[in-house]
């Protein structure tokens, strides 16, 4: 997507120096654009655990690299590698991208006796991901821009007001996004449509990402507080959903950014159709109970007991204190969303039944 009118992806190899894994600071947008070099797995750790990058079809890729920079360390051995893979893992323990990524680049290179002789394979398949996770995020937008024109229609002409949670956009993945992807494939095929942003506590990821993407875009939006969804679908405000997932069980329940389940919640009493986009890379097939199997992280309490914004008047970027200092914080990263309040799921194959019949529908070889 762009930035300025200039195309980015959030992860790519150095365009001269490839042993040199480049992203964009997720932490520092909207108010600042800084790309920061990779050069070890420690860099890559360390900006998956901190947040440099988040959302899982990005995590994973970044999970990947971090996997071929690992080669590139000195007498890289399988012992060495080994580390590697356990460590990225460790980072982020309930994006199921994370682990997908690290193990594809893994299985490559545990074959050769000399792992760090096969960067060049390794940088290969890191690549290869990455290309593939942006052409799953296309075909999601033009399996979700059917969604999108058929309430059009519906609406006779009027424009398509759509709700999101978090950022699940081209910031979240490699490019284009997941549940962005059909809002972006929308307004490129001139369907008129409106985006309601949830800020996003406590990181507003929404009010932060998400609405920067869209300004960019120039599609059409407006940042809400969090409890705005419940009473904007009350009022005929909301035509459809869409979100993200960090991991979705093979049965369909959905771990996504914390609050997501109110949303699922708001919009099944309210009749209104509740998609999760996602790409094949975040189906656990081996989980069946979302709500007693996926591993919700719980975050630093600073994420909730501080803000950060930018100053007005020195351009500078500050973060304050928001709640008493002897208050008590718990800070749950993510909740699931049992599969019965999902109206579908929309991938890269196409738009399936959230049930375990509906997704070997398209997934055939997974079951």
């Amino acid at each position: 997507m762009r930035i300025k009118g200039t195309h980015y992806r959030t992860i790519w190899p150095h365009s001269k120096h490839p042993e040199i894994i480049q992203i964009i600071d997720q932490r520092l947008l909207p108010f600042e654009f800084k790309i920061v070099d990779l050069t070890t797995v420690q860099d890559a750790c360390r900006a998956i655990k901190d947040m440099y990058v988040r959302g899982a079809p990005l995590i994973g890729a970044t999970g990947a690299y971090g996997m071929y920079l690992a080669t590139l360390e000195h007498n890289a051995s399988h012992e060495s590698v080994l580390r590697a893979a356990t460590l990225l893992k460790s980072t982020r323990p309930t994006a199921v991208n994370l682990a997908w990524g690290v193990d594809r680049i893994l299985n490559k290179l545990l074959p050769f006796a000399n792992p760090g002789g096969h960067s060049q394979l390794a940088l290969k398949e890191a690549n290869l991901l990455a290309d593939e996770e942006v052409e799953f995020s296309k075909e999601i937008g033009q399996h979700g821009l059917k969604l999108i024109q058929s309430i059009h229609a519906y609406k006779k002409g009027a424009p398509v007001n759509i709700l999101t949670h978090c950022n699940a956009g081209w910031l979240a993945c490699v490019d284009h996004g997941t549940a962005t992807a059909p809002i972006y494939s929308a307004a490129a095929a001139g369907v008129p449509i409106h985006v309601w942003v949830d800020e996003t506590r406590p990181r507003n990821q929404g009010a932060r990402l998400t609405a920067f993407e869209l300004a960019e875009e120039n599609v059409a939006h407006t940042v809400i507080p969090d409890n705005t969804g419940g009473h904007l679908m009350q009022h005929g405000l909301v035509d459809i959903v869409i979100v993200g997932t960090d991991r979705t069980t093979r049965t369909g329940d959905v771990a996504n950014k914390i609050g997501t389940y109110l949303k699922a919640l708001a919009a099944f009493d309210n009749d209104i159709p509740f998609y999760v986009a996602l790409t094949s890379s975040a189906f656990d097939w081996t989980m069946r109970d979302g709500l007693n199997e996926i591993p919700i992280e719980q975050r630093d309490p600073t994420e909730v007991s501080h803000m950060e914004g930018v100053h007005e008047e020195t351009g500078n970027i500050h973060k304050v204190r928001i709640i008493p200092d002897k208050s008590p914080v718990a800070n749950y990263g993510f909740d699931v969303t049992p599969a019965r309040l999902v109206r579908g799921f929309i991938t890269e194959r196409g738009v399936c039944d959230a049930t375990e019949s509906g997704i070997l529908r398209l997934f055939p070889e997974r079951a």
